[in-house]
């Protein structure tokens, strides 16, 4: 009889958290692949759980996930992440892949997971929605990677790390317009908070507020009932609003909320009107 590979979720704030089943699991295996074994014999400590780990992350080599899959050849093994449900934005696809063709069960032991804790506390809709793990590095690649979804009807949700919050929300801002956000940080830990407003009074709220911890954010989508203004009317609104010493800024912040334009092509036909 082939073994079994259970894919475990696992707390992402309180460690209570948990289900005890996903204890029992634990408990039973021989062995628990984790992305950092530091992190999770915490939690094995805490429920008094002697079961053996070995890491398994994105810096494993090959021959890594073969001895897993030689374990599973002999005996049942889990697999968790740091926080969470194992296999998103984790290398546990590999593992989860070679192991379906080897034959062996795969099982899920679902649990905490942050993108659907965010989006459920979101007040977005939550019907239709598309997770995107995180966010490029780079402004260049990110913008693109913003471009290909801006008009997507579906709520978004991406992960952000803190020391790159404000760059994203800047090139959110700037390619999607001034939509509704919601910035979703230390889900179920102590400072648990959910900031929720248009992109431009989250990037005012935590340029004076640095944020710390995971976050996690929850963006609406393309609106499809909102009409999306031509050229004409935006060069107009522009002319008007120069007329009103209004600065070329705040121009294109209040335009790209009510056109449905993106605040850089917004700011781009300002500059070259001068």
């Amino acid at each position: 009889m082939l073994s079994t590979l259970y894919l475990v979720a696992t707390p992402i704030g309180n460690l209570e958290d948990i289900s005890q089943r996903a204890l029992q699991i634990l408990g039973e295996v021989e062995l628990i692949a984790a992305e950092d074994t530091r992190h999770t014999a915490k939690l094995l400590n805490h429920y008094d759980i002697r079961t053996s780990l070995i890491s398994f992350h994105e810096h494993s080599k090959p021959g890594k996930l073969q001895r897993l899959l030689n374990h599973l050849e002999q005996s049942d093994l889990a697999l968790v992440s740091d926080a969470g449900t194992p296999v998103l934005n984790d290398p546990g696809y590999e593992l989860v892949k070679v192991a379906i063709e080897a034959g062996h069960e795969v099982s899920p032991i679902p649990g905490p997971s942050a993108p659907v804790n965010a989006l459920i506390a979101s007040g977005l809709p939550a019907d239709s929605f598309l997770y995107l793990g995180y966010l490029p590095r780079k402004s260049s690649d990110r913008r693109r990677a913003i471009q290909e979804v801006a008009a997507l009807p579906y709520t978004l949700i991406f992960f952000e790390t803190p020391h790159r919050l404000l760059d994203s929300l800047e090139d959110l801002l700037d390619e999607l317009g001034d939509r509704e956000l919601v910035v979703a940080r230390e889900i179920s830990k102590l400072h648990e908070e959910f900031y929720r407003g248009k992109i431009s009074s989250a990037l005012a709220h935590f340029n004076d507020h640095p944020p710390r911890g995971e976050i996690t954010l929850v963006l609406a989508g393309n609106p499809p009932e909102m009409r999306t203004w031509s050229e004409g009317e935006i060069l107009a609104d522009i002319k008007e609003r120069k007329s009103q010493n209004i600065p070329p800024a705040q121009i294109a912040s209040q335009l790209s909320a009510e056109s449905n334009w993106p605040r850089r092509k917004i700011y781009q036909l300002i500059i070259d009107m001068d």
